[in-house]
């Protein structure tokens, strides 16, 4: 019965209700704001919705960046699906599948924005370093049975642990 109300509502009033409904979409469903350059590029948040990483999925194998644009590590395609996550010193550090990096407990370590409870704002990126030389990677140990309790260590600390060859 509401519904009809509005259809015999006055225009203004269609007009108000067509904007507070437009403010609550706007307002309500989070849109990432996606600047030139970073099309290719997916932020990835610690379990409190901090975030201090990226993937940037421009170059040959997808690399993980701190915010300052230091490279930290990188993804291999993995069997299973998903990838390997890769320190440049070839040291194996987790899994990122499905939107989620997890370590080697099954814990996830940081994730994508429709993954983690409450997502904060997200600093401005400076400029990428260059990449250093990786070196031969270990191999994979077998995936974990995922669990649901996030890992304490900060998605950057996790990431760019011995990362240097």
């Amino acid at each position: 019965m509401k519904f009809f109300r509005i259809l015999r509502s006055s225009a203004r009033q269609r007009t108000v209700m067509h904007h507070f409904l437009l403010f609550l979409l706007f307002v309500l469903v989070p849109s990432p704001i996606v600047l030139k350059g970073q099309m290719d590029e997916t932020t990835l948040f610690n379990a409190d919705g901090v975030s201090d990483v990226y993937i940037s999925f421009s170059e040959d194998e997808p690399t993980v960046y701190m915010w300052s644009g230091k490279p930290v590590a990188y993804l291999a395609s993995s069997v299973g699906g998903g990838f390997n996550v890769y320190g440049f010193n070839g040291k194996h550090l987790g899994w990122y599948v499905s939107g989620i990096v997890r370590d080697h407990k099954g814990r996830p370590v940081c994730g994508v924005y429709r993954v983690v409870p409450n997502p904060k704002p997200v600093p401005l990126r400076s400029q990428k370093q260059l990449l250093p030389q990786k070196s031969s990677k270990q191999v994979a140990p077998l995936r974990p049975l995922y669990k649901r309790q996030w890992s304490s260590t900060p998605c950057g600390l996790f990431l760019s642990q011995e990362t240097t060859p």
